[in-house]
């Protein structure tokens, strides 16, 4: 596995590479294996590679994103599998259609009634297994399409709930009308959605205004690297076999 602590001399991608990268914002999760998969053919020559993501962050989110490649990529439904933790802040008393800042404010709810202690009880009600239904601005399938190409196009289409389970929700700092949470969650579970419901639980609206990616599973994104870090560090190591035609 490549991360902070653990450059290897001579990594080899075809066999199988596991990385932990820092996704930066307005990067898509497919921006980064893009990347990757240029650097290993400029660098090592390898034309026709496998490189793939364990778990799509949203363009507006931070935080960790696995990437394996060649016969690793094999792997990535078992990092998919893993508990998710979050951070991030819900922006209370409005709404967006994509339930976060993609998109501009459709709507204006009342915020005076809600007090600290109410924030408090709601998260109680998003605790353990409950039922979510994804964004329409989301990549979730439906026959055949995106979500969010029927979103882009202003179409109406019935997103089907799901059953998640969120293992911690913990409201860490309450800044009105900012809410900062830690959530600890399963597979599918959309933060945006629980954005979403959790102002609709307040008598109020809410929508996402920050997420960063802090966990999958026992894997934290401290040990992460940023692409460029990532890149740098391989190019600075005198052991890497380069492509000769560098």
């Amino acid at each position: 596995m490549i991360h902070k602590n653990a450059i290897p001399e001579n990594p080899d991608f075809l066999a199988g590479e596991v990385i932990l990268i820092n996704k930066e914002i307005n990067w898509t999760s497919f921006d980064i294996v893009n990347s990757l998969r240029i650097f290993i053919r400029d660098e090592f020559g390898i034309k026709k590679i496998k490189v793939g993501h364990a778990g799509t962050l949203d363009p507006l989110a931070t935080g960790l994103v696995i990437v394996c490649t060649g016969k690793k990529t094999k792997e990535i439904n078992n990092y998919q599998a893993q508990e998710k933790e979050y951070t991030g802040s819900f922006y209370l008393g409005k709404t967006t259609p994509s339930f976060d800042l993609e998109t501009e404010s459709d709507a204006t709810y009342p915020t005076d009634h809600i007090t600290n202690d109410l924030i408090l009880e709601t998260i109680k009600l998003f605790t353990g297994k409950i039922e979510q239904e994804p964004p329409i601005f989301s990549a979730v399938k439906i026959n055949g399409k995106k979500a969010y190409e029927y979103a882009r196009k202003k179409k109406e289409v019935k997103m089907r709930k799901r059953l998640v389970d969120i293992f911690e929700f913990e409201i860490i700092k309450i800044e009105m009308p900012e809410v900062f949470f830690k959530v600890k969650c399963s597979k599918g579970t959309y933060i945006r959605s629980l954005a979403n419901d959790f102002g609709k639980a307040l008598k109020s609206g809410a929508y996402l205004s920050s997420l960063c990616r802090t966990a999958i599973g026992e894997y934290k994104n401290e040990e992460a690297l940023e692409m460029k870090e990532l890149k740098e560090l391989l190019k600075q190591n005198p052991k890497l076999i380069r492509n000769p035609l560098n």
